[in-house]
């Protein structure tokens, strides 16, 4: 018997930046001896790239999979689209929510955990998986 795994990842991806920094968005930039950067860090590091472009869309995106003991898999994926800010603002949240606004202008890192989770691209993708899981819990043994 074994486990019941559940993976996620996710990313920001910039149309002024062909979709970068996408799937590597945790480490696509280093500090200048090549260490990781955290979340101010990489904000600053994307800021400092888009420079003072006009063209800030972006969309956070995320993909979740759980894979049962059986070999069976389910996945789900979420997007929220919106702009980077100018600068960073907020202390909520993780990553790049200090640099992204929600179409509705709202910073990501300013909004409550709840209305975060209903909104954000992870509540989405795990949205996503529930009704698949709920179904083969639910099925004839």
């Amino acid at each position: 018997p074994g486990a019941a795994v559940l993976a996620e990842d996710s990313g920001l991806e910039v149309d002024a930046l062909g979709g970068a920094p996408g799937l590597r968005s945790a480490r696509w930039a280093s500090g200048p001896d090549g260490s990781a950067l955290d979340g101010a860090g990489l904000n600053r590091a994307l800021l400092a790239r888009l420079g003072p472009s006009r063209a800030r869309a972006a969309v956070m995106v995320a993909a979740v999979v759980v894979l049962l003991p059986d070999g069976t898999a389910f996945t789900g994926s979420g997007a929220v689209r919106g702009v980077l800010a100018e600068e960073p603002g907020g202390s909520g949240g993780f990553g790049y929510d200090a640099v992204f606004l929600l179409d509705d202008g709202r910073r990501l890192s300013l909004v409550p955990p709840e209305v975060k989770d209903e909104v954000s691209h992870r509540g989405q993708a795990v949205r996503a998986v529930l009704p698949q899981l709920r179904a083969w819990l639910e099925r004839p043994a």
